[in-house]
């Protein structure tokens, strides 16, 4: 069944204007006027034994002449992580680190050479906060257009080196990316759930499913949290042609709930809104829960110390785009007033957060954003990494 055909049985309160939240702190967590930087929803946000925060994202060398975000999503580039030790207020410039340079075309080229055997290196143990898993997709690899290879990589050292990059399985699907991962995405057993997009010659739309791991070793098929959209005359293609369904992102609660945010959309200028799905099985199947809000998207979920359970999305109308977020206080069956975390995005170019919980009941989101009053204005500032501490 197609999950947008899904209702919410509960009656939801939708007379709360958004109300802009009260006492927050902005940083910037990385600016260069000289590259686009951005997408950190994929690139992921981790608090290590040490107390350090990581924070990845992707940046990309622009002029700001003339920047276009749909060639720049695809354009050379690397992935990198950052560190702050003040929990976020500042970030250590010298300690970036490189992870993926996106310029790569064959899998020789990847940092290490061919594929990594992890096989002959210690099992990951996902339950340390030092362990970081990190993965993507990359059309060029291991063929084209839909034949696509999903790259992985581990740190061991909270993010200061990583693990030459393996290759995940596809389990027969012709292809498969790998939007990120989550820490807050393993079970009880010490297994780490993961989703992953799979992908078909002509599909508009991927197949969402749940990758699992026991050890690092082995990436095993678990099971489908949405099933795939077929191609229809109500979806015709072009640059913004929905993909209806993306970007799965799996998270676990404590009394062993599983969790999925999942992006739908009509339109990525804006016109797109965060959708949850449930697993009661630890990650097998899955049903339709409840949709977050009327508009922004990706939506990253983090579960706090308390119970509640907090979605942090991009929202990009006009005439004030920005980040927001919802609470759920039923784990996610119904969501709460909608916060303004800021509100002065200088265009829709902007969101895509990562959102962890840095102390009890004080949370971190970084994200990029450009401003309205920057001084450089091609339709909207630099494209920057941001992050804002708040409580909810």
């Amino acid at each position: 069944m197609n999950a947008t055909a899904h209702s919410t049985q509960v009656l939801v309160k939708t007379g709360w204007p958004p109300q802009r939240a009260a006492d927050v702190e902005h940083h910037i967590v990385y600016r260069n006027e000289n590259e686009f930087a951005a997408w950190p929803y994929y690139c992921g946000l981790w608090k290590t034994a040490d107390g350090s925060l990581v924070a990845g994202f992707k940046r990309v060398p622009s002029n700001y002449e003339d920047v276009n975000h749909y060639n720049l999503v695809h354009a050379p580039g690397e992935i990198v992580v950052i560190r702050s030790t003040d929990n976020g207020r500042t970030w250590d410039q010298d300690s970036i680190v490189s992870v993926f340079d996106m310029s790569i075309k064959e899998e020789k080229d990847f940092p290490g050479g061919e594929a990594a055997d992890w096989s002959n290196l210690p099992p990951l143990d996902f339950t340390s906060r030092d362990t970081l898993v990190m993965g993507g997709g990359i059309p060029t690899l291991m063929g084209g257009g839909d034949h696509r290879a999903a790259w992985i990589r581990a740190s061991t050292d909270g993010g200061r080196t990583w693990r030459a990059h393996n290759v995940l399985p596809n389990w027969d699907f012709p292809g498969v990316s790998m939007p990120g991962t989550s820490m807050y995405s393993v079970r009880d057993d010490g297994v780490m759930l993961f989703g992953v997009q799979a992908w078909a010659p002509g599909a508009q739309s991927p197949l969402l499913v749940v990758y699992a791991s026991p050890d690092g070793v082995q990436f095993l098929h678990l099971g489908e949290i949405v099933e795939e959209t077929p191609k229809s005359a109500y979806w015709p293609g072009g640059r913004f042609a929905s993909a209806q369904h993306i970007y799965p992102r799996v998270v676990v609660l404590k009394d062993g709930r599983v969790l999925a945010s999942v992006r739908y959309e009509r339109d990525p200028r804006g016109v797109f809104w965060v959708e949850i799905h449930e697993s009661l099985d630890g990650g097998r199947t899955w049903h339709w829960l409840s949709r977050v809000n009327d508009w922004g998207a990706p939506g990253d979920l983090v579960p706090m110390s308390d119970g509640r359970l907090v979605c942090v999305y991009g929202y990009r109308l006009q005439p004030n785009p920005g980040i927001r977020y919802r609470v759920s206080e039923d784990q996610g069956r119904t969501w709460g007033q909608e916060m303004i975390l800021r509100d002065d995005g200088g265009s829709w170019d902007l969101g895509y957060p990562r959102v962890i919980e840095i102390e009890p009941g004080l949370l971190l989101t970084h994200y990029w954003i450009n401003l309205k009053n920057d001084r450089i204005d091609v339709n909207g500032g630099v494209r920057h990494i941001a992050c804002t501490i708040f409580t909810p």
